[in-house]
């Protein structure tokens, strides 16, 4: 098998560059090869270390924008607007992929678009997210609907819900989320959050205001 058709085997997931020296195990120079890869179109760098298909190679299916979150920086898995977006519980196109994380707050402006990261402390952050099939054989960490609203709130400076009715006019008013949607989520599941959750006060409110639906 060619070098071609060894990263075409491989398209379909963010390339390393532990994979790529593995690759070119018989060069001399293996990183010379990927610098010319690069600059003949066939690999895209994304950030350092990792890659994917080039403009040279358009009939392949590069990574979902979800699955390069979590390989540019980890551990984390994508929430916030991008997870509220994904659900369907916002109307808006999100074009910047947000995710959190365990480390410090980092942000990463490739080629491919913008992903930023923002912290949040265990055992919190482990709570409510996903495995979820992106395509055949993608697989990403999403938040799950109601973890992403929960982390939507905690983590958005100067959102502070301190009655039913401030948490109203936040979801309904300001998100513009369905009040079927909202009904349709599990409190139970983020009640038993709220002993480890930042911003108690806030989603206590938000729990009540959907009780209220």
């Amino acid at each position: 098998m060619d070098l071609l058709q060894s990263i075409r085997k491989y398209a379909g997931q963010p390339i390393t560059h532990q994979l790529l020296t593995s690759l070119l195990k018989d060069y001399n120079r293996p990183n010379d090869k990927i610098h010319s890869l690069i600059k003949e179109g066939y690999l895209l760098a994304i950030k350092r270390g990792i890659y994917i298909s080039g403009q040279k190679l358009p009939d392949l299916s590069r990574p979902e924008p979800f699955l390069l979150a979590i390989h540019l920086f980890g551990p984390s898995y994508v929430s916030m607007d991008s997870a509220l977006s994904y659900h369907g519980l916002i109307p808006e196109r999100v074009y910047e992929i947000t995710s959190v994380t365990t480390k410090l707050p980092r942000s990463f402006s490739t080629p491919v678009g913008l992903f930023s990261y923002v912290h949040l402390g265990l055992p919190y952050y482990a709570f409510g997210f996903q495995h979820v099939q992106l395509s055949d054989d993608q697989f990403a960490m999403i938040a799950s609907p109601e973890k992403s609203l929960c982390d939507k709130i905690v983590t958005s400076t100067g959102i502070n819900l301190r009655s039913i009715k401030a948490a109203q006019n936040y979801l309904i008013e300001n998100l513009r989320i369905d009040e079927d949607r909202l009904k349709a989520m599990d409190i139970i599941k983020m009640t038993s959050w709220l002993d480890d959750a930042p911003k108690k006060e806030s989603l206590r409110n938000m729990i009540k205001m959907i009780k209220t639906l």
